[in-house]
């Protein structure tokens, strides 16, 4: 094929396909209107389900060739298996090359942690357990294995690293998404996560500029709000980001958060009426004076999703395009299709930029540079100069293979191995050591019920290797609002005892609200088991900072995360389902594994129960 130029391609472009490279679609799920064939009252109105997409309809399809957007952003819903998803991504570039367009920038959040999108992929440890394996490498390998695995899709881009420094605590969005609470630490692992992903070719985007990590509201379902001077946050947030620019990031995402210190206009709420501050994603000071001008960044902006309630419950949807991108944003991330209904708003939102542009509401220098930064980026990654989206029997033999291949999945448990941190031992509780006839206790805390899977693929890997003595006994347990009488009956019948716990949110710790009864349980216990002269392992599978809520443990293990399972997977180690560590940290409580890790933040002094 004969390659035009970026001009050339200007030079060819109307205004609707201009506006159309600014936006960032995301097909997550469908209305599928079903009828009954019987004639009845009841089964008059119309039955209205959701399906995931994961193949293109024909109005999904007409989209894409009617308004060219420039980008698509996929998540857990559009993941079923390799093939599947190889076709789908294949079948949207066909749809905007055959129809004149631009082919798309396809991204995921694929971080690792918990925030992996596709399902049957090598689910990594996570960002802060990766720093707290103390080596750098591991993050480029992490980077380079979830990029090799996103190219084999079709997907050429990554959200992701996380450049946040999480330096609160109780931070509801970022916590274990984040590499530290140190900016060297989140600059040196951001920037070799980094590094892996362009290995592969991948397309980087950091996020949240600029910066999440300090938040107590999550953008979400809030409006979080930070008061830091512009010099306070070059001495700690914008250090990673700056780092990272300088080595020649290709994207950056805007975070939804007011920073009245440094942009001071307002906006009348339109929920509220009460006045709200712009946000870093609709603020000129920071994407313009700031980002552009005074760290040098040349390369595109992209805007977290519009749908979030930072956004959308404060603005409406004119003025949140004609803000963002006057501000400086060069692409923007519309409201997640989940149903018809958000499918027909996005249409009208593309169609209101076009004709706020057309009344000169939106700068039309702003979009010629917005469009050229996009273009620019599609062609140094390629994407310009492919003209042939069918899927070979080759490339289907190749993800089917690659993606989440052995290969990978033992790369990423060895990592969480290391990242094990065994902050506490007294009088040598941990290991646990295994008994013939004995009877051990593993207890899940009611916030982390959705992870018990993770003790029974403990059981099943152990008996594997049997590690288990002669008529030993595993039992897993979850705590729960009414069998406070059982788990406290049933951790001092035990002989061992571990209890896991799971602090997402503040109401995780606090006995008094939420789910918080378990860890009050968990106290109980400890208490119970000591006066009987027994010892209690736990282990802090999600934030770290509950380890401060539970002095009186004998022993204390950091696995930082744990993914949902409910039950044991099918296939050992496959998928985001299996996140490998929790399970590596209740296998090294059995001896299998050596903790080695270091703390990667610093945790409170102490947390009131």
């Amino acid at each position: 094929m004969q390659v035009k130029s970026i001009d050339e391609i200007l030079e060819h472009m109307s205004l609707r396909d201009r506006i159309g490279q600014m936006m960032c679609v995301s097909f997550r799920s469908w209305t599928d209107e079903e009828k009954s064939t019987e004639n009845t009252v009841e089964n008059a109105e119309k039955e209205v389900k959701e399906i995931n997409i994961t193949e293109l309809n024909d109005e999904l399809r007409g989209f894409l060739k009617e308004y060219h957007p420039g980008a698509a952003i996929f998540f857990s819903e559009n993941f079923n298996d390799p093939e599947q998803t190889l076709r789908l991504t294949a079948d949207m570039q066909t749809a905007m090359t055959e129809s004149g367009g631009v082919p798309l920038i396809i991204s995921t959040d694929q971080e690792g942690g918990f925030i992996s999108r596709v399902s049957y992929g090598t689910s990594g440890p996570g960002s802060m357990a990766i720093a707290a394996t103390g080596n750098p490498e591991n993050a480029k390998r992490m980077g380079a294995i979830y990029g090799e695995e996103l190219s084999l899709l079709g997907i050429n881009t990554d959200y992701a690293p996380v450049m946040d420094i999480n330096n609160n605590y109780l931070n509801p969005v970022i916590g274990i998404r984040s590499f530290s609470d140190d900016p060297e630490m989140v600059s040196a692992y951001g920037l070799a996560f980094m590094e892996g992903l362009r290995e592969s070719g991948t397309i980087v985007t950091l996020k949240h500029f600029p910066g999440h990590g300090s938040t107590d509201t999550d953008s979400h379902t809030g409006f979080p709000k930070i008061e830091s001077s512009y010099e306070e946050l070059k001495q700690f947030e914008l250090i990673p980001f700056q780092k990272a620019i300088d080595a020649g990031a290709d994207m950056i995402m805007t975070s939804h958060i007011q920073y009245p210190n440094i942009e001071k206009e307002t906006y009348t709420s339109a929920s509220t009426g009460e006045q709200v501050y712009l946000p870093a994603t609709m603020s000129r000071t920071i994407l313009t004076d700031i980002l552009r001008d005074d760290m040098g960044y040349e390369g595109v902006v992209v805007t977290d999703a519009l749908g979030m309630a930072a956004v959308a419950d404060n603005f409406s949807k004119d003025d949140a395009i004609t803000l963002a991108v006057n501000a400086g944003a060069d692409m923007l991330i519309l409201p997640v299709v989940m149903n018809k209904k958000i499918f027909y708003e996005d249409k009208e939102m593309i169609d209101a930029a076009l004709k706020l542009a057309e009344e000169g509401k939106i700068s039309m220098e702003r979009i010629g540079e917005s469009v050229r930064r996009i273009l620019t980026l599609k062609e140094k990654h390629g994407l310009l100069s492919v003209d042939d989206y069918e899927v070979t029997d080759e490339q289907i033999s190749a993800a089917v293979s690659g993606v989440g291949s052995a290969k990978n999945r033992d790369a990423a448990w060895r990592i969480a191995g290391e990242a094990l941190t065994l902050l506490k031992n007294e009088n040598s509780a941990f290991p646990i050591s295994l008994k013939p006839g004995g009877k051990t206790l593993i207890l899940f805390s009611n916030s982390a019920a959705s992870r018990v899977g993770a003790g029974e693929l403990a059981k099943k890997l152990l008996a594997e290797e049997n590690l288990i003595p002669e008529g030993a006994e595993i039992n897993v347990l979850v705590s729960t609002k009414d069998n406070e009488e059982e788990c406290v009956r049933a951790a001092l019948e035990a002989d061992r005892l571990v209890l896991v716990h799971r602090m997402n949110t503040a109401a995780d710790i606090d006995a008094a609200i939420g789910s918080g009864f378990s860890a009050a349980v968990f106290d109980s216990i400890i208490s119970e088991r000591h006066a009987a002269g027994g010892q209690a392992v736990l282990i802090s599978c999600h934030l770290p900072y509950d380890a401060v809520r539970f002095p009186d443990a004998d022993a204390i293990l950091l696995t930082y995360g744990a993914s949902l399972m409910r039950e044991v997977p099918p296939e050992t180690g496959r998928g985001s389902a299996c996140m490998p560590n929790l399970p590596a940290g209740l296998l090294a409580c059995f001896g299998k594994g050596e903790p080695k890790g270091q703390l990667p933040v610093k945790l409170p002094v102490e947390i009131e129960k």
